[in-house]
């Protein structure tokens, strides 16, 4: 009787308390952006004033509850970055941005774990916060990218992006291996860590491929009715290949990320609504761990790590991200100004959260000391390095001439493969295009342009139209008259 007087009473208080939290988030963060910080700091001070009984008397400390939904959350933002990893991006950097997600990983994890000994933490404490901040986070960083609609020289770019998507798995297996280390009674030899680390990675990426080639052959057979089913579908092999991987003793979130790389580079139907279906899962779930962090975290705790954890940020900031990416990058002749840079923007985000949380569930000795430490980092690289990453980009002089984005985008979604494809261009006055009319272009058969965009105006095409230059023009041709566009439009954008 008492349940059913409760009910629904209850259920109607914490679905408005969450809807209240995940809402004025999502619309504080614009107002954050505006002035100049990273979402993250925004999320997570919302969910620490939560957590005040002052204010929002929100108790919450299950450690078990936010393992299992940071793990969830996890996979949703490796998946939703692989998915959007271009393998023409990937092939440019790809050398450099794994030994950057590999070994630069593992020298971060070191060299802070170094300067936390030095300033007093026991041994353990410190190679278990070494390992859960060694790797940046690509949702942290692509908020901080986007924020400010900063365009970088092509290079420097595609490693940032290669890199922050590729090392959470990194981290995660880092992290896993000191804590399983730290709560045994016995000690395994490093060879024999390493060779089982390198093991679980190429075990989990071997895992991933199959699935996602397995689903890529499935969708030529059997097309989903829409894009929302075929989201569900994408989601069900996110999970699949994080549950079939670890069940396989090997790295869930290294064959997430494959998967989501192949399929998001394959010919996945109703491409558009999927990507934007997990862009907002993905965006979700980092909400959502941000302030899961601001409410765990206590007030009197955290202000009590606060003289160590600002040093060991600083340490993290200005010289092991910088030796890890130094050491990493400048075999690749990568310049002083471009590594300088590239170190400057390994933001943290949402993967420490989880981290932090691993051996606080093993029981370790100072688990909850690290976890405190974190809080201050996260939030730190919001403000520093966060908050400077256009200025930053100025000072290293690797901004890029940006093309203005255009008012209006034009998508086009298929359930079937289709043997035509719609690119937008943008006009400048350099092009063959510029200054003709679309009746004297010479187009190849098939092709046709199908919208142009200037400025707030849309413009129907006709054979008396004048390209100009500004113009975002969006063209449908056969994938082999691709080439002959170039020729008369230039480069595509987002190519």
């Amino acid at each position: 009787m008492p349940l059913a007087m409760n009910e629904p009473l209850a259920t109607a208080a914490l679905l408005t308390t969450v809807a209240v939290l995940l809402g004025f988030s999502a619309l504080f963060s614009r107002a954050v952006e505006r002035a100049g910080v990273s979402t993250v700091l925004g999320f997570m001070v919302i969910g620490m004033l939560a957590g005040l009984p002052a204010i929002g008397n929100i108790a919450f400390s299950d450690y078990h509850f936010a393992f299992r939904l940071g793990t969830v959350a996890l996979v949703l933002i490796i998946f939703d970055g692989g998915l959007n990893t271009s393998l023409n991006s990937f092939r440019r950097v790809g050398a450099p941005a794994t030994l950057l997600a590999t070994l630069g990983v593992v020298l971060t994890a070191a060299v802070t774990a170094g300067f936390a000994i030095l300033l007093g933490m026991h041994p353990n404490a410190a190679m278990l916060l070494g390992a859960v901040v060694s790797s940046t986070d690509a949702a942290a960083v692509f908020s901080a990218l986007r924020g400010s609609r900063l365009q970088l020289k092509h290079r420097v770019a595609a490693t940032i992006e290669v890199e922050s998507g590729m090392n959470d798995p990194v981290a995660v297996l880092l992290t896993l291996t000191i804590t399983a280390q730290l709560a045994g009674s016995e000690r395994t030899p490093i060879g024999v860590l390493v060779f089982e680390g390198i093991l679980d990675l190429v075990v989990g990426a071997l895992i991933g491929l199959i699935i996602a080639r397995l689903a890529l052959w499935g969708f030529k057979r059997i097309r989903p009715a829409s894009g929302g089913l075929t989201a569900v579908v994408t989601t069900s092999l996110a999970l699949l290949s994080f549950g079939a991987a670890t069940l396989a003793s090997s790295s869930g979130f290294v064959a997430v990320f494959v998967a989501a790389i192949v399929l998001g580079n394959g010919n996945l139907p109703m491409r558009a609504s999927v990507i934007r279906f997990h862009d907002a899962f993905g965006w979700l779930s980092q909400i959502t761990m941000f302030l899961i962090l601001g409410l765990l975290a206590f007030p009197g705790r955290v202000l009590g790590q606060l003289p160590t954890a600002l040093g060991i940020t600083a340490a993290l900031v200005l010289v092991a991200r910088p030796v890890a990416v130094a050491a990493c990058l400048l075999p690749f002749r990568y310049s002083l100004r471009e590594i300088g840079f590239i170190s400057w923007v390994g933001l943290r985000g949402a993967v420490p959260i989880v981290l932090a949380i691993f051996p606080v569930l093993a029981g370790l000795r100072g688990a909850e000391i690290v976890f405190d430490i974190v809080f201050v980092i996260v939030v730190l690289n919001a403000v520093v390095p966060g908050s400077t990453v256009p200025l930053a980009a100025r000072l290293f002089g690797l901004k890029a001439e940006s093309t203005p984005p255009p008012s209006a985008v034009m998508e086009i979604e298929a359930a079937q493969p289709l043997n035509a494809e719609l690119i937008s261009f943008y006009v400048t006055s350099a092009v063959a295009a510029a200054g003709v009319s679309l009746a004297d272009l010479p187009f190849p058969e098939g092709a046709a342009v199908s919208m142009i965009v200037r400025g707030n105006d849309l413009i129907p095409p006709k054979g008396s139209t004048i390209v100009e230059p500004g113009d975002h023009v969006y063209v449908i041709t056969r994938p082999e008259d691709v080439r002959e566009m170039q020729l008369l439009f230039g480069r595509p954008e987002n190519s």
